[in-house]
């Protein structure tokens, strides 16, 4: 989540709070003050709390929430081998995570939002991650899919919900990306993966979504929208 220095750029002057349950890879410290980093279990409505709390103590108003928490499919068939149904439970813990966490982490974000004095009309711009599984999940991916078609399909609703409080919300579906969730993947599926983008055929890097993420926090006309991010990529089925 972000307390934007809503002004000059918006974004190229952003001021952050990372809220994870790990801390970043990078030292947030030698950031000049303009980034800090709270342990956050985005399902806990306290942790949430504490978050924006920090946040807001350290840089004013939220005005920028791009929201990437989450975790992977359980990769389970929806029949085992034995021809037994899968665990329920393992279906459950991907959804709590990947939707409910989201959902959480934006209801208690948009309620600070609504709270902020508008700048040209606008308290708050909100980016979801969903995934171009939403569209096209593989073999394996029921769990896992279902969770991101879900934050894609709240996507316009909140974003109808919200235009009344002047808060806009978009989701990002990116590819294949390349994550520490991929990197724990062999080196060669790793590279088929790459193989099967179209153009550029290679993972997508972090710096191309936060180019993304953004553009959609900036573009005061963006609204309701989910962009794929994924090199013209088109899941097969497994």
């Amino acid at each position: 989540m972000a307390a934007p220095a809503w002004g000059s750029p918006p974004c190229g002057g952003a001021r952050v709070c990372i809220a994870d349950l790990a801390p970043p890879s990078g030292d947030v410290e030698a950031l000049d003050g303009t980034t800090v980093f709270v342990e956050t279990d985005i399902t806990d409505d306290d942790d949430v709390t504490r978050a924006l709390d920090v946040a807001e103590s350290a840089f004013g108003p939220v005005r920028g929430l791009v929201h990437t928490a989450g975790r992977g499919g359980d990769r389970l068939r929806i029949l085992g081998p034995d021809g037994g149904a899968s665990p329920m439970a393992s279906f459950e813990d991907v959804l709590r995570v990947n939707l409910l966490g989201t959902y959480n982490v934006l209801r208690l974000t948009a309620a600070r939002m609504a709270t902020n004095a508008p700048v040209d009309g606008e308290r708050g711009s909100v980016v979801l991650t969903a995934s171009v599984a939403a569209f096209d999940g593989q073999i394996g991916q029921t769990a896992y899919t279902a969770s991101k078609a879900a934050v894609h399909g709240i996507t316009l609703v909140a974003a109808r919900d919200l235009a009344s409080r002047g808060i806009r919300v978009n989701t990002i579906a990116p590819g294949v990306f390349e994550t520490p969730m991929l990197g724990r993947l062999r080196a060669d599926i790793r590279t088929d993966l790459a193989g099967s983008v179209p153009f550029p055929r290679r993972l997508g890097s972090a710096d191309e979504y936060a180019h993304l993420a953004a553009a959609l926090l900036e573009n005061g006309y963006v609204n309701g929208e989910t962009v794929r991010l994924d090199g013209a990529i088109r899941m097969p089925p497994r």
